[in-house]
């Protein structure tokens, strides 16, 4: 179908291939865009981050750096530490974002990521704190987009599995006497990841058809979006649903059983590439 065809009417123009089961880049519709990951500061050119990764979904690309610091616990949380994701859509990965505060989109990612967060129980807040009510170690979370071809949100839950699964913590003690941190960077401990929570997300075109790691075209086109997050035990953590077409009982449960589905490979993916950099 021509150029002309496709820009003058690109609804009609995407309907006429999804009419044969099939997408303009060449996917069916259950099928998502090649799909790798990059883990640790050589991978990502992050020398200053505790752990790195860079997730590349089709053009969607996006790298999430992770800082970790120490501050005193929350006197409601004595015995928790902290973790603060931030999504970040610059003007550079795409021409529908400006330069200046968060927009709309980025705040809705980041609060995302904060649920998947604290719904998965990723990593356990209790495990980051040091001494109870004295000290605790903050994660902060930051994802920056680097491409922006839509699917933004399976790519950041991605990066930032990938990057706490690299990070590696110094061993800290309270000195008893002075009563101050002491921090041996030459021991240093992984993060312990309780589970691994994997985000997959839907358009629904015409209200009915749904179509699997949407582009920015694509998700522009949809009549609504829904994005499913499950965990490494085929459990449910989420259903982010911003609005737009309803769906059934039926398509919701189809939407699940491909998460999970997904998950499995996100997983392997991920699995294969941190063996493939531990030293030998």
């Amino acid at each position: 179908l021509s150029i002309c065809f496709r820009t003058v009417e690109p609804l009609e123009y995407y309907r006429r291939f999804l009419k044969e089961n099939c997408r303009p880049d060449g996917r069916e519709l259950g099928e998502f865009r090649a799909t790798t990951v990059n883990i640790g500061k050589f991978c990502c050119s992050i020398t200053t981050a505790d752990g790195s990764a860079l997730v590349k979904l089709g053009n969607t690309t996006v790298v999430c750096g992770v800082k970790a610091e120490l501050a005193a616990p929350a006197v409601d949380s004595a015995d928790k530490g902290y973790i603060v994701p931030n999504v970040e859509l610059p003007s550079l990965c795409s021409t529908r974002f400006r330069a200046g505060p968060p927009g709309e989109e980025a705040q809705a990612a980041s609060q995302f990521i904060a649920d998947v967060i604290e719904n998965s129980q990723i990593i356990a807040k209790e495990d980051l704190c040091i001494a109870n009510g004295k000290l605790a170690w903050v994660l902060y979370c930051d994802i920056i987009c680097l491409d922006y071809d839509g699917n933004i949100l399976d790519a950041s839950a991605f990066a930032l599995l990938a990057a706490l699964k690299n990070v590696q913590l110094p061993s800290v003690t309270i000195n008893e006497e002075t009563g101050l941190s002491e921090v041996n960077l030459k021991q240093k401990n992984p993060l312990i990841i309780r589970k691994y929570p994997v985000a997959t997300s839907f358009a629904i075109f015409d209200d009915t058809l749904l179509i699997v790691d949407p582009t920015a075209e694509e998700e522009e086109l949809a009549t609504g979006t829904v994005t499913v997050v499950t965990d490494d035990e085929g459990r449910l953590c989420s259903v982010h649903k911003p609005g737009g077409s309803p769906l059934t009982g039926a398509k919701l449960q189809d939407c699940i059983t491909r998460a999970i589905t997904r998950h499995k490979e996100v997983k392997k993916l991920i699995d294969k590439v941190i063996k493939s950099i531990k030293p030998k």
